[in-house]
């Protein structure tokens, strides 16, 4: 035994032996004392807490029974009273299902028969409930049940405390045992931590510190650090381990020594012969890896950045194969055999690899770029050379000092129509001109005339000149003399190019669709016109705009829209003289000139003769169609004597005839001027008030007659100008649709609109009338839901209100538009509902949620043209489809009645209240709102 401690292996079974009694002595103590603990804890938490717990259970049990009981008597109905009494049963069984598990869990008898008296208690307190009268509400019997509910109450809280106190004991008990325990295992612990600290020590001392000695000798050794003295050791293993490791030590840096020495001599003979080189050597492992390279292998693939480093692998190098498919430097596994690799730089090297035996290679690099740049070049240059002549546009032939032929191209034998390969090289400039003689290009010419044509224009450094072939194909023909005495000619066929210059140059001035004149050509037969009008006497001109072609366009389409266009182009033109001139100006618009005119009947009678001319109807691919024409007329020199101003006077003369009567022509008038300026300045003060917003918004309420007071208002648009006053929104607005103000102007309302209401009572609604303009702008979604996000204002406040004519020009899209408005919780209402032409269609293809009778059928109501029917008719559809109906323009106490008896939902008028500021409308809502009575 005395040996087997000496050693290593005795000294740790040792000190293991004493380390695991230790462990194993406290953990079975620990075991025994945590068991016992856990009794304690188990009896205290469930036992006594859990009968606790169900004990308050059982209490809150027994209320909810009281509760259920006391609501029995205010129940409506047997219904309600058989459900409480359904409830008082389940509650009961839940009470005696806890109190019977606090019983079972209680420590003690007495609280055993504080459950027991609880339960009994509670039987008594449900036999005096049952023999009670629901409907008596005090008396004797209510008191006898009161006080057994006290009696519950009393035996619950004993049956709690007993339960406490029960577990009070216990914890006690556990707390002095676990007190206990904790001072014994901190005695326990210390010394076990001593005794583990000693056992450790001395393994130290014996094991630890000679195996650190080993292993530091041991690393020293790896390292190659073999001069590090070993420190002498014992007697046991570790001592003959550490002399073993001075032996290997000494025998290792002998070897060593004898292997440098001989590889030094070596090394130095192998770069002295690879320095000197001119070549690049490369020499790779059987792993891809370099192995040696010499300073030319380096200048070829270094340039700094380390990849021709000894150990680097050969995938690394900046080379890329000349066959991207087979890099010669890439593959470091393959065969010997040569190639051409380019470097990052342009420099292309041929590589000769040749394998070694240990299943590497040896590549030596030799810089061919010069000879590769060479190369590329005169391919290069061939190849341009050939693509140009074989690709050129134009024809080609080069001759030299002797006017012999000695390079002709494939696009020559195209543009002459000879056979390719027909000319050879050496044949004479006059041997080509017969050759293209004879392929039937010049009739009617000799080769005479075209030799001295030829030679007059070969003759000169640089020449063009333009030649018309027999199929009259037009060739441009361009020579230059070259610097040995020679020339070259190029042909280009230019024919189509002529033609094209022709056609643009006839389209800059025409019409594409009809041919006509456009305004630039009109322009100058003014002009031209104006010029001659002292010896020609006058002449006028006249601006045409046809009637409903708007229609025709957008229900036909606008290739029946083209088709029209013209007809009424050749129609005009036949109407008027050689010497007059017809336009189209764009559009529907066209415009004549008509010279010599000695009086305004002249003009007079061919304005009546294109009006019944145009007039008539048009029979075209598909359809049958009757369009009307207007006509502006001016007359020079008196209406003026330049273009700009005849065009602008007849213009205006047009606007006057269309709003007049369409179908008729008007004489310029001095006064219409004044008009069309007048109507400029509101154009400019209403844009300047739209961008300053100087607009204000009136409101006119709704009432509704069922409730008898106001739900809402409808927001109407009011412009007070500083210098005309008040403008008439019947004025301002088409102005503002017609030049696109509507949508900017219609968002200010929405925003103002919402904002005021915003502030209103919660139960009126705003109405805010929507532009059929609006509705192509994709901008009205969003400023409807933006309106709504900057006010606050829930979406079913708001109500939008549309006319028929929004739903004419687009109803697919118009209908969609509607959809998402509604997604936004938003009202839609029509407007003007009878006035359109296909309401009833309309309604069919959206719900709206509002119908507004017009105030036209309102006044009739008091007539007898046949309005009462329609407002009854149209009252009576509403209220089928589920949409209120609203009357506008109540202005009398009998049309008001007339609503009320025929079941109108809602009225608005002067009758309840004109338009009025937003400042008025508090004391308004309170007039109305303030006390409900009937407006007579």
């Amino acid at each position: 035994m005395s040996v087997e401690v000496a050693t290593i292996r005795g000294r740790i079974f040792v000190a293991f032996l004493v380390m695991s009694l230790i462990t194993g002595s406290l953990g079975i103590y620990a075991t025994l004392g945590i068991r016992q603990a856990g009794d304690l804890v188990q009896r205290t938490y469930d036992q006594s807490l859990m009968s606790i717990n169900f004990a308050r259970a059982a209490a809150a049990d027994f209320a909810k029974m009281r509760a259920a009981f006391a609501r029995r008597p205010l129940a409506a109905d047997a219904a309600q009273r058989q459900k409480l009494d359904d409830e008082i049963a389940e509650l009961t069984t839940t009470l005696l299902e806890d109190l019977t598990i606090a019983v079972e869990r209680s420590q003690s008898d007495r609280a055993s028969r504080a459950g027991i008296g609880v339960q009994a208690a509670v039987q008594t307190w449900d036999e005096i409930r049952r023999g009670l009268d629901a409907a008596t509400t005090a008396g004797p019997a209510w008191e006898a049940l009161d006080r057994q509910a006290g009696i519950v109450d009393g035996q619950i809280d004993m049956l709690v405390n007993y339960t406490a106190g029960d577990g009070f004991t216990y914890r006690q008990t556990a707390r002095t045992i676990v007190a206990e325990e904790i001072r014994f295992y901190a005695i326990a612990t210390a010394g076990a931590l001593l005794l583990s600290g000693l056992v450790a020590w001395l393994l130290n001392r014996r094991i630890i510190g000679p195996v650190a000695a080993a292993s530091a000798v041991a690393e020293r050794i790896a390292a190659g650090r073999l001069d590090d003295a070993v420190p002498v050791g014992g007697r046991d293993e570790l001592g003959a381990l550490l002399r073993a490791m001075a032996t290997m030590r000494d025998n290792i840096r002998a070897m060593m020594e004898r292997e440098v020495s001989q590889r030094r001599s070596a090394q130095a003979l192998l770069a002295d012969a690879l320095e000197s080189s001119r070549e690049g050597v490369v020499v790779v492992d059987a792993d891809g890896r370099i192995a040696l390279a010499n300073a030319q292998a380096a200048a070829y693939f270094d340039a700094g950045s380390g990849a021709i480093a000894c150990g680097s692998p050969v995938a690394g190098l900046p080379g890329r194969g000349a066959d991207p498919a087979s890099a010669v430097l890439d593959d470091a596994t393959s065969l010997a055999r040569d190639g051409e690799i380019r470097l990052a730089d342009g420099r292309w090297l041929r590589v000769s690899r040749s394998a070694t035996r240990e299943g590497g290679f040896v590549a030596v690099c030799s810089d061919i770029s010069v000879l590769k740049e060479q190369e590329a070049r005169l391919t290069q240059t061939n190849l341009r050379l050939d693509a140009a002549l074989d690709n050129m546009s134009q024809g080609l032939c080069l001759y030299d000092a002797d006017r012999r032929l000695m390079v002709v191209n494939r696009r020559y034998f195209e543009i002459y129509g000879l056979a390719p390969g027909s000319l050879r090289v050496g044949l004479s400039a006059t041997e080509v001109i017969a050759a293209s003689i004879a392929a039937g290009n010049h009739p009617g010419r000799s080769l005479a005339d075209l030799v001295a044509e030829g030679a007059e224009a070969f003759g000169m450094p640089h020449n063009r000149l333009l030649q018309e072939l027999g199929d009259g194909r037009l060739v441009a023909i361009e020579t230059r003399a070259t610097a040995h005495g020679g020339f070259v000619a190029t042909y280009e066929d230019v024919t189509e190019r002529r033609m094209a210059e022709e056609r643009i140059a006839f389209m800059a001035r025409h019409d594409a669709l009809t041919e006509l004149p456009n305004r630039v050509l009109l322009g100058e037969h003014i002009e031209a016109a104006i010029a001659q009008a002292g010896r020609e006497g006058g002449f006028s001109v006249l601006c045409l705009n046809l009637d409903d072609f708007k229609p025709v366009n957008d229900t036909l389409g606008h290739t029946a829209g083209d088709e029209l266009i013209r007809a009424v182009a050749h129609r005009l033109s036949a109407c008027v003289r050689e010497i007059d001139t017809v336009a189209r100006l764009g559009g529907d618009e066209f415009a004549v000139v008509q010279r010599g005119v000695e009086r305004p009947e002249d003009v007079a009678v061919l304005a009546r003769r294109i009006i019944d001319v145009l007039g008539a109807p048009y029979t075209l691919a598909e359809h049958t169609v009757a369009i009307g024409v207007s006509i502006g007329i001016s007359l020079a020199p008196g209406d003026g004597m330049n273009c700009e101003k005849l065009l602008k006077h007849a213009d205006v003369a047009l606007d006057r005839a269309k709003a007049e009567a369409r179908g008729s022509f008007r004489f310029f008038e001095p006064e219409m001027d004044a008009r069309l300026q007048a109507r400029r300045e509101l154009e400019r003060d209403l844009r300047e008030a739209v961008a300053e917003e100087a607009f204000d918004l009136h409101y006119q309420p709704i009432y509704d007659l069922s409730a008898e007071r106001v739900c809402g208002f409808e927001a109407l648009l009011r412009w007070r100008h500083p210098k005309r006053g008040f403008v008439s929104p019947a004025e301002f607005i088409p102005l503002a649709e017609e030049l696109g103000l509507i949508v900017p102007l219609g968002e200010w309302v929405l925003r103002r609109a919402c904002l005021q209401a915003s502030r209103w009572p919660d139960e009126l609604k705003v109405a805010v009338n929507v532009s059929a303009v609006q509705f192509t702008s994709a901008r009205l979604i969003s400023a409807v839901r933006d309106a709504l996000l900057a006010a606050g204002l829930p979406g079913r406040r708001l109500e939008l209100e549309i006319t028929e004519s929004v739903l004419v020009a687009n109803p697919g899209t118009t209908t969609a538009i509607l959809h998402s408005l509604k997604s936004l919780g938003v009202r839609v209402s029509m407007d003007d509902f009878g006035t359109g032409y296909s309401s009833l269609s309309y309604l069919r293809s959206f719900p709206f949620d509002k119908i507004k009778i017009d105030q036209s059928f309102v006044r009739g109501l008091e007539a007898s043209d046949g309005s009462g029917h329609i407002v009854r008719a149209v009252i009576g559809l509403g209220a089928n489809l589920g949409m209120t109906t609203t009357a506008e323009g109540v202005e009398t106490a009998d049309q008001l009645q007339r609503l009320r008896e025929e079941g109108c939902d809602e009225v608005q008028g002067y009758l309840i209240s004109r338009p009025v500021p937003a400042a008025d409308l508090p004391a308004l809502i309170r007039r109305f709102n303030g006390e409900r009575r009937a407006i007579a």
